[in-house]
């Protein structure tokens, strides 16, 4: 057995399994301490490695394609401290990690586990009921239903379409966005028969996400509707023609759009300021980001 124990976490590995429990340090993210303890059995890795760092190193698990819907569900958007396949290491641990990184490589070469992609997932999701509410609304899972319900900062054209009850078995796809840069993030499902081009703002079927601490919250909705969705890779997979709105790359847009962009992103600052969304500190920290952009 080999096992690592830090501030971050503590990885064990038995040689059939390896389960990943995040730490209890303050530095630890809201979304691994939400997302709890992970097994992920030897069949569903692809690999693993460790890199060293001049105070600290990072110890790194590599999935089989398709083998997490968590994975599957955020497309490689969450960010470094999120991802609960990483584990920061102490300098003074650097051999024990070295260590566990050879016991898992040795593992998988021993039962020839291969690294090629697999059509149904290992891993179950996030536990559920799950409940997150972020940005304009709570998104509700019991593993048939999903409820979206509204709050107080909610478009009202959205609003007034009310609270969503929505079974999984109408659900086509699901998709996380954090926001980034300019653009608003969203949790959105697809609905069947029922495409829309709507931005989530107004789409009763989105939960709009404004790049706050719970954002990430919403990707473990997500993940545990995909996990009960038809593998993208099975055979119960069907073509679904995507009917989500194409959004302009900031990069492409001219400089002109770009400016009143960020006038806008100026004045929806100050509004979720003035009604209390945003705290003093979180409004200042936001406006000086975009105004080194102008």
């Amino acid at each position: 057995m080999a096992e690592i124990i830090q501030k971050d976490g503590t990885w064990v590995f038995d040689g059939d399994a390896l389960r990943l429990t995040p730490g209890r340090d303050k530095n630890v993210s809201l979304f691994r301490k939400t997302l709890g303890e992970l097994v992920l059995p030897l069949g569903a890795l692809a690999g693993a490695s460790f890199e060293q760092g001049k105070k600290a190193g990072r110890l790194r698990l590599r999935l089989r394609d398709g083998a997490d819907p968590l994975l599957h569900a955020t497309g490689g958007r969450l960010t470094e401290p999120n991802d609960p396949y990483q584990l920061i290491v102490e300098s003074d641990r650097y051999g024990v990690a070295e260590y566990f990184v050879e016991e898992v490589r040795n593992a998988l070469l021993l039962d020839q586990v291969p690294a090629d992609p697999v059509d149904e997932y290992l891993l179950p999701g996030p536990s559920v009921p799950l409940s997150v509410s972020a940005g304009d609304g709570t998104a509700t899972f019991d593993g048939e239903h999903i409820r979206l319900e509204w709050n107080w900062k909610t478009e009202d054209a959205k609003a007034a379409a009310g609270s969503r009850s929505l079974p999984v078995t109408d659900i086509t796809a699901v998709e996380w966005h954090p926001a980034a840069g300019l653009e608003n993030g969203y949790l959105r499902f697809t609905v069947r028969n029922a495409p829309t081009k709507a931005p989530p703002k107004y789409d009763a079927n989105s939960v709009e996400l404004w790049g706050f601490k719970k954002d990430p919250l919403m990707a473990l909705v997500a993940a545990a509707v995909q996990a009960r969705l038809p593998h993208p890779a099975g055979a119960g997979a069907t073509d679904v023609p995507d009917a989500r709105p194409e959004l302009p790359s900031p990069a492409a847009a001219s400089a002109e759009d770009d400016h009143d962009a960020l006038l806008r992103r100026l004045r929806e600052l100050g509004e979720l300021h003035r009604t209390g969304v945003l705290t003093d500190e979180e409004f200042t920290m936001a406006k000086q980001a975009v105004l080194k952009r102008m």
